[in-house]
């Protein structure tokens, strides 16, 4: 069957423009240029950032600024009385690190802060690292395409002077959460109460909580809030004090802690549940972790199968959703039989999980005791000796501790300013917009880790900063290996993962009325805060990214989209150097299974 001569003549058409030849790239295939990337923060997501940007861009240029005096960003800065993750210990680290040793079932804020040091000395990443390096303003160069980043560190060695920079890269990152900028309440006199005043944010007495807590016994203490600070703060506070009050203007669930079920006792081998106040691992079972790797994995492995299961009590009216609001409401009312009146001031509403769960160990017994009081008249005003009420009441307070949150507005301290001189803090009013959390339109070469709608109500958190700053390493390897200059997400790509979010949230708890961070701080509104599904499911959205969805612009000025294959070679052949069966190494042979019949 012959070719018609319409088809043969358009095909000539379509090819009449198109040089049949160019000159080829001086350069290898793999004969990478080099790429600087700026990451912003050193806390869980600036750590993996130093470790998987050298592992997967060869040859990258790599500086990562921390405005803190250490690493570790939350479990750094917060060193309140108390403070301790509600994940559990074994599955709050990296999927390839193993600490076979935590203390305790719910790691304290310490422990998980000198593990991330020991992390960051594993691999070496000081040579990234800048501490009191803050980032105050970041703009995109658009005819270099350059980011331009602007740093502030101490002058020399002298105290409260401080000079500024600028640093020029290919790429940022920004590595910094949303609940890291911690504000003070707004409340009117405090600057006239005479006592000791923190922010739990900012609690760094001379010595720390260790040593403070034994100067306390004859104090009168008062902790505003009910979110997780305030509980741990509370339940850590009132053993050692004279009197604390609890200033509480919202409702919370206290959930059971896993560790005090059946299920947890069975993996641990142990004959009976533990209670709340035995949460810690016996040495016999840390040894067993340490000798028995097999043990270890399955006890971590299980674990974090039955953490990443929760996600039905998210749906609104689901099974598991009422049986946990019964099985947590029964618990609220037992424990605080002593004290009923506050029961039915603390039990919500809402259905579990629509602001952020807490198991918060001890915490309705130290309101239960004698030594505890639990306010929930609003503050009217600090005064010279304590605080008074709305309801006309005084109370006497030597210590207050504010634990009374983060700025949760989504507007950064500084300015990021994008293509054509968009200010990010602009763009994202009345809330922030994203695509898929990790990039945002109009801000070419620009990755977030923890972006908008970048958290989980239920499962855990790590690894989804694992495959977060995984997809921006793949990102930037995919610029560096095609010779790209700048990738930017497309604007209607953003839009429709608004579409996403608007669709999902309606039917999850998060929906209903309730004040908390997830909403803007709003008790109703745009779910800011949180993925549209489970945990399990944004790892699988974001471990293989749809490259189709950004717009490009190649780094060479040759009307060829395969340039890049350069000179027809690799490095190693051009120079006869290095590994040239690198194919047969272990890291890239993929072994198929072998059926067992």
């Amino acid at each position: 069957m012959g070719i018609r001569q319409s088809e043969t003549s358009a095909e000539l058409a379509r090819t009449e423009d198109i040089p049949t030849k160019i000159e080829l790239g001086e350069f290898s295939i793999d004969e990478y240029r080099p790429i600087k990337v700026i990451v912003i923060g050193a806390g869980f997501s600036g750590i993996l950032a130093g470790i998987r940007f050298p592992h997967k861009v060869p040859g990258v240029d790599l500086a990562i600024y921390e405005k803190s005096a250490g690493i570790g960003g939350t479990w750094y800065n917060n060193r309140y009385p108390g403070v301790a993750c509600d994940i559990p210990a074994h599955c709050y680290q990296f999927s390839f690190e193993n600490k076979r040793d935590w203390s305790s079932i719910y790691a304290p804020g310490h422990e998980i802060q000198q593990h991330l040091q020991e992390v960051v000395d594993k691999y070496k990443l000081m040579r990234y690292i800048k501490l009191k390096h803050e980032v105050v303003h970041a703009q995109w160069d658009e005819t270099a395409c350059k980011w331009h980043v602007r740093v502030r560190r101490p002058k020399g060695d002298s105290e409260g002077e401080f000079e500024e920079f600028e640093d020029v890269g290919d790429v940022l990152v920004t590595a910094f959460g949303v609940v890291s900028r911690w504000h003070w309440p707004d409340i009117p006199g405090m600057k006239d109460f005479k006592g000791e005043l923190y922010h739990t944010a900012q609690f760094e007495p001379e010595g720390g909580w260790a040593k403070v807590s034994e100067t306390w016994k004859n104090k009168r203490v008062g902790v505003v809030g009910s979110g997780s600070s305030a509980i741990q703060t509370v339940a850590a506070v009132h053993p050692k004090v004279a009197h604390l009050t609890n200033y509480v203007r919202g409702q919370t669930w206290i959930s059971i802690p896993f560790a005090a079920g059946d299920a947890f006792a069975e993996l641990l081998g142990r004959k009976e549940a533990a209670s709340e106040d035995e949460l810690v691992f016996t040495p016999q079972e840390i040894e067993r972790f340490k000798t028995d790797p097999e043990y270890y994995w399955n006890f971590r492995r299980t674990l974090e199968g039955h953490m990443n299961s929760m996600h039905g009590y998210t749906q609104r009216g689901s099974k598991l959703s009422v049986e946990l609001e019964t099985t947590f409401r029964k618990k609220m009312q037992v424990q605080l039989a002593k004290k009923p009146w506050i029961a039915e001031k603390l039990i919500p509403t809402f259905p579990v999980s629509c602001r952020r769960l807490t198991p918060g160990p001890g915490y309705l017994d130290a309101l239960c005791a004698d030594n505890t009081d639990f306010v929930t008249s609003p503050i009217k005003r600090f005064t010279e000796s304590g605080v008074e009420t709305e309801d006309g009441q005084q109370q006497q307070l030597d210590i207050i501790l504010c634990a009374t949150g983060y700025d949760t507005s989504w507007q950064l301290p500084f300015k990021i300013i994008g293509r054509n001189g968009v200010d990010i803090n602009e763009k994202w009013k009345p809330y922030p917009t994203s695509y898929l959390s990790m990039c945002v339109d109009e801000f070419p070469n620009m990755f977030m880790a923890l972006g908008p709608n970048s958290v989980i109500g239920a499962g855990t958190l790590l690894p989804i900063l694992e495959v977060s700053v995984g997809y921006a390493v793949q990102a930037v390897a995919k610029m560096q290996r095609e010779r790209l200059k700048t990738m930017e997400v497309k604007p209607d790509a953003v839009r429709e993962f608004d579409q996403i979010i608007e669709g999902y949230f309606p039917k999850t708890v998060y929906s209903d009325k309730c004040r908390s961070w997830y909403k803007l701080g709003k008790d109703e509104g745009r779910i800011v805060g949180l993925w549209p599904g489970s945990n399990v499911h944004a790892l699988r959205a974001l471990q293989n990214p749809r490259w189709e969805d950004y717009d490009y612009l190649r780094l060479d000025d040759v009307q060829n989209r395969l340039y890049w294959l350069g000179d027809g070679q690799t490095y190693n052949e051009k120079m006869m150097t290095g590994d040239r069966a690198w194919y047969l190494s272990e890291e890239y042979i993929d072994r198929p299974p072998v059926p067992s019949d």
